[in-house]
């Protein structure tokens, strides 16, 4: 292995081959259009095969015990592409098995700097022969169809004979978690030969899937290094592209397979299986051409790029450094800034969720790749608006005005079988419109807002105004929604919902303003203009005069409470163990609803208002969701309660790599990745973008020694640092006579790049101690 500054790097070792699936997931590889996970290179053993490509799916039916009209009758589920990593050994007829004979090491470890992930195993066979196995692996950020894996065995101790066998193969079984609602349906062998192509030691496996019309390719290449008394052969099946390697390897020998892959799926009207074939075995001899060094060469300048904005400085704890540069590794390969390709819930690193799409996207992962890979959250926001005519369409198949974007969904129809937490999720289509807002206002991408951003703020305002009512009183309701918290649904006026309505009200009937032209186009008139005003000016927002807090929903503090002292840590998650028909009808709280709403909606609530919400909603939030520890974390920051906010902190952003909610075998949790640097950025950093200009209101925990960290700012790059006495603003790329307006804990600052801004930490707020959680849900920390 390479020497490397450790708070770079991931390490497993032999210790943690109990841990296969958790290991698989963390060692993912990505460039936001292939995915490989992180199984060894031999394929057994193996706890879940994956190779993926942003929008590959089959598409499965659907059945219910009772159907009704606006149920969704098909459902799309993620299935792998042919697997080109594996690299196959025989040692003396005996295949390499780390659970056989005598494992002497074996360490697996992701470079982040590098975007490589390295194994070295040295192993004697059951037969008492021993080889030295080093790989590295690859998925190129720069050449959006190519992964590659460069594969060494030595023999340290004597002559072996072995046989090597490096595979493209395709329908790999993967092994069905039906146990688990959030698990992904199985579909066996979804992929039907169409092309193999052989040409010495390089070939391609064209496959198409049987309903949901889509045509996949990939091809492979290889370049050996052997000594001359190795032979090769290669040979094609309908699922598999075998090379192969045999010879007596002597000490002091080496056998080096570098194998290049390429990958390219598209509709099957799109390109003909043979011209899908030539595309990607191109690719794969260009990358051959040019070398393995090249490749590793080229990621780490796409790294040092990405790296430069998206890197977070954390000292005072050396785990927790590591584990953001972590987060943050896996949200750079998460998606791309070209074409218009979007970032499922797990990314390319597992099928969990059937490798669905949700609101986690724009709800905790966009509000960080605009910050720091703002041209990657305009390609997801392009996504959306492609698939902006099914939303449109279901819309009007459920008998209403707009666009009804899905709450699950892979290739833009609703895949949720379960409506009152899926089809009435419409806040989705706030977070939408929400995403679109932000990134204009970070951006200033004008052009973006007047085309297909004024487009999804208009189709989802339309959704609320004709969705909602005015009461007698004058006051605009949401009704029969479902919130964040998916332990309550189908409720009336969800905080959160409304406020986000209001929110996209308002924000599209400012774009038509500054875009009446394409207004126009849309055919909005001044009337739906005053109409869409007019509603958000009327919104309710419900508070319990009583007691002093927001109300959830209408009615919700008015509900039963949940019995915490009874209910056993086993009981956990709850979903799992009691009735949707319990959980619903009782305050109790999946994951952030309110507190979610007062993160996104400061300005909204008054300190004092905050400060009694958090300490009423604490004792209610069991936080059985990974997307709940994080703007948890941001309000305990801002009230002062800092020990809290650090070990919620540190729950988002261990999510995966301690696998905290022992799910992280079917995939990472982006949405937690991603609020881990909101808990950050937001709870410590106290930065807030509800207003014109950014504004920071910092405060570090003791734990922390230093905090840094770069926003995108209108093209710029904001360099944040903060330690316990002082706040630091520059602008260390920008051209002379370049400024930003922000504020600093009320002072309005502008920051210049000839000089750097230092301004005295404020005072930590002091809303009294700590208010309890639910009893043995306090996050535990480190």
């Amino acid at each position: 292995m390479s020497e490397a500054d450790e708070r770079w790097r991931i390490r497993r070792t032999h210790d943690d081959l109990d841990r296969l699936g958790e290991t698989e997931s963390v060692f993912a590889l990505s460039n936001g259009w292939l995915g490989w996970r992180g199984t060894l290179d031999e394929g057994r053993p193996c706890d879940m095969p994956g190779s993926y490509l942003n929008g590959l799916h089959e598409r499965r039916k659907l059945n219910y015990p009772e159907d009704g009209h606006g149920f969704p009758q098909l459902s799309d589920t993620v299935i792998s592409a042919p697997n080109a990593t594996l690299v196959r050994l025989w040692v003396d007829g005996e295949p390499l098995d780390v659970r056989t004979g005598t494992l002497h090491h074996h360490e697996q470890v992701l470079d982040l700097r590098v975007g490589v992930l390295e194994r070295l195993t040295e192993w004697t066979s059951p037969g008492g022969h021993t080889v030295r196995v080093r790989s590295t692996r690859l998925v190129s950020l720069p050449r959006r169809r190519v992964g590659a894996v460069e594969w060494t065995v030595e023999a340290p101790h004597g002559p072996v004979e072995l046989r090597i066998c490096a595979d493209l193969l395709a329908n790999e079984r993967v092994e069905d978690r039906a146990d688990d609602p959030r698990a992904a349906a199985v579909i066996d062998d979804p992929l039907v030969g169409e092309v193999r192509h052989l040409d010495g030691s390089a070939g391609a496996l064209v496959h198409r899937t049987e309903h949901s019309d889509q045509r996949v390719a990939a091809a492979v290449a290889h370049h050996p290094t052997a000594p001359d008394h190795f032979t090769s052969s290669a040979d094609a099946t309908e699922d598999r592209i075998r090379f192969s390697l045999t010879g007596v390897l002597q000490p002091g020998e080496r056998v080096t397979l570098a194998k290049f892959a390429a990958y390219e799926w598209q509709p099957v009207d799109g390109a003909s299986p043979d011209d899908l074939a030539e595309e990607v075995m191109t690719d794969a001899l260009a990358a051959r051409a040019d070398g393995f060094a090249a490749l590793c060469a080229e990621q780490r300048a796409a790294l040092d790029a990405a790296w430069r904005t998206a890197d977070v400085l954390l000292d005072g704890d050396d785990k927790l450094q590591v584990a953001i540069r972590f987060a943050m590794f896996h949200l750079i390969q998460a998606g791309r800034p070209d074409g218009d390709r979007t970032i499922p819930a797990k990314g390319l690193t597992g099928n969990g969720y059937d490798g669905h799409v949700l609101w986690d996207t724009e709800g905790y992962v966009l509000p960080v790749l605009t910050y720091v890979a703002p041209e990657v959250a305009r390609s997801a926001l392009r996504w959306r608006h492609a698939h902006l005519p099914q939303a449109l369409d279901r819309a009007a198949e459920l008998r209403l005005t707009g666009a009804i974007f899905p709450w699950r969904t892979i290739g833009g129809e609703e895949c949720s079988g379960y409506w009152p937490a899926g089809t009435a999720g419409l806040h989705v289509n706030a977070d939408i419109a929400d995403a679109v807002l932000r990134y204009v206002s970070a951006t200033g991408d004008d052009d973006f807002l007047a085309g297909p951003g004024l487009d999804l703020l208009v189709s989802t305002a339309r959704l609320w105004a004709g969705y909602g009512h005015y009461t007698d009183d004058g006051r605009f309701h949401i009704t029969g929604v479902t919130g964040p918290d998916e332990y309550s649904a189908l409720v009336d006026d969800n905080l959160f919902t409304n406020l986000m309505a209001r929110r996209n009200l308002r924000g599209a009937a400012d774009a038509v303003r500054r875009h009446p032209e394409a207004a126009t186009r849309l055919g909005v008139d001044p009337a739906e203009v005053t109409a869409w005003r007019a509603a958000a000016d009327a919104m309710t927002v419900p508070y319990d005069a009583k007691r002093g807090v927001h109300q959830q929903s209408a009615g919700f503090t008015e509900q039963p409470e949940w019995d915490f002292a009874g209910t056993s840590e086993d009981d956990y998650p709850l979903l799992l163990h009691f009735p949707y028909l319990e959980l619903y009808r009782h305050q109790v709280v999946k994951q952030a609803d309110l507190v979610l709403a007062m993160q996104r909606f400061p300005s909204e609530f008054s300190a004092e208002e905050k400060a009694a919400n958090f300490a009423y909603y604490q004792t209610r939030t069991v936080r059985d969701s990974s997307l709940s520890a994080s703007p948890q974390g941001v309000l305990a920051a801002e009230l002062g309660h800092l020990d809290l906010a650090y070990d919620l902190f540190t729950e988002s952003v261990l999510q995966d790599l301690e696998d905290l909610g022992d799910k992280t075998g079917d995939g990472l949790h982006l949405a937690s990745l991603g609020g881990a640097w909101l808990a950050l950025v937001q709870g410590f950093g106290g930065m807030r973008d509800d207003r014109e200009l950014l504004s920071f209101d910092p405060r570090l925990p003791d734990r922390i020694e230093r905090l840094a960290f770069s926003l995108c700012w209108h093209g710029q790059r904001l360099l944040v640092t903060l330690t316990a006495d002082q706040a630091r603003y520059e602008l260390p790329d920008a051209p002379t006579d370049t400024s930003i307006e922000l504020w600093h804990h009320g002072e309005r600052l502008q920051v210049t790049a000839d000089e750097p801004v230092t301004r005295p930490m404020p005072p930590v707020p002091d809303f009294g101690p700590e208010p309890p959680s639910p009893d043995g849900r306090r996050p535990k920390g480190q």
